[in-house]
């Protein structure tokens, strides 16, 4: 809006606009605090932050918090699974969503009720924790990486949002598509899959939070394996030690005088960072793909 615009506006509009900026403002701020916070408080001196008062400026700057947690055994270990585990879980499930969803929103598929109303029934029937253990480990997928992706390779939830983004999409595209000869998976492949591009971001980015922050499947599967340790779990371990005053597996000469000068309430809000950088750096180059309508003009009259 130009100034000529701006100048022509009544005071009642003015008055809105400017209500509306205040808004913004307060839901930004209430939104970045918190984090502002936590980053401060991981940054801050554990002895200066007891005090309190801390806003979203450390008052004594100190990166000891992070030099604890890094100088654990098993750290980068579990960098590298849960970085595995983040990336095969994301692409097998994206995978197996988008494709059962295509079969789902066939209308010419026979067992399409059937299969639908079974998947909806795996939402809100589960056999238990233990039932599931005595599964797993009768699979032989207990002690291995499998573990951590095939379980949750199909999700309900993940197929019903591709299959209803599916059912949008103007069905004369894949009839002109079958009549120039493509076969299902040439629809699947060059039609369907570019076409839910918004869909299958959103659901990556599920997928990739819900594997990044998944520490319990390592304690009760692959506890004592420290090939398979994740950062989260590790993490975990990390925060426990602080808490009971136990050295753990800390390396070197000095940690044990470190770890006198560190709160459990510090070493929780770097850890709290360390977890959410990577989904903050991810997140930037999926928002760009949450736009609808992408199939507008696809279809010529």
């Amino acid at each position: 809006m130009d100034i000529s615009k701006r100048s022509s506006l009544s005071l009642p509009d003015r008055l809105f606009d400017i209500a509306v900026y205040v808004v913004i403002a307060l839901v930004a701020i209430c939104t970045l605090y918190p984090f502002l916070n936590v980053l401060a408080i991981s940054l801050n001196d554990s002895i200066d932050t007891v005090k309190g008062g801390i806003t979203v400026f450390p008052r004594q700057f100190t990166f000891d918090n992070y030099s604890l947690i890094f100088s654990f055994d098993g750290l980068l270990t579990g960098l590298k699974i849960s970085i595995l585990r983040t990336l095969v879980g994301t692409l097998l499930g994206l995978i197996s969503a988008s494709m059962l969803a295509y079969v789902l929103s066939r209308t010419d598929f026979q067992a399409r009720k059937f299969l639908s109303t079974y998947l909806a029934l795996t939402m809100y029937v589960s056999g238990g924790l233990i039932p599931f253990y005595i599964l797993m480990r009768d699979m032989h997928l207990i002690g291995t990486f499998a573990i951590y992706v095939l379980p949750g390779v199909v999700s309900a939830f993940n197929v019903f949002v591709m299959r209803s983004f599916i059912d949008g999409l103007p069905g004369a595209l894949q009839e002109s598509a079958k009549i120039d000869g493509a076969n299902d998976f040439m629809i699947y492949w060059r039609i369907i899959l570019p076409l839910t591009t918004p869909a299958l971001a959103t659901i990556a980015l599920f997928l990739a939070v819900g594997q990044w922050n998944s520490w319990f499947d390592t304690y009760l599967y692959n506890g004592s394996k420290p090939n398979l340790t994740t950062l989260q779990f590790e993490l975990m371990k990390v925060l426990q030690s602080t808490q009971i005053g136990s050295d753990g597996n800390v390396n070197g000469q000095n940690m044990n005088q470190l770890m006198n000068r560190i709160s459990p309430e510090s070493v929780k809000m770097a850890i709290t960072i360390i977890v959410t950088v990577p989904i903050l750096v991810v997140y930037p180059f999926l928002q760009r793909y949450f736009v609808s309508g992408m199939t507008l003009g696809a279809v010529k009259s």
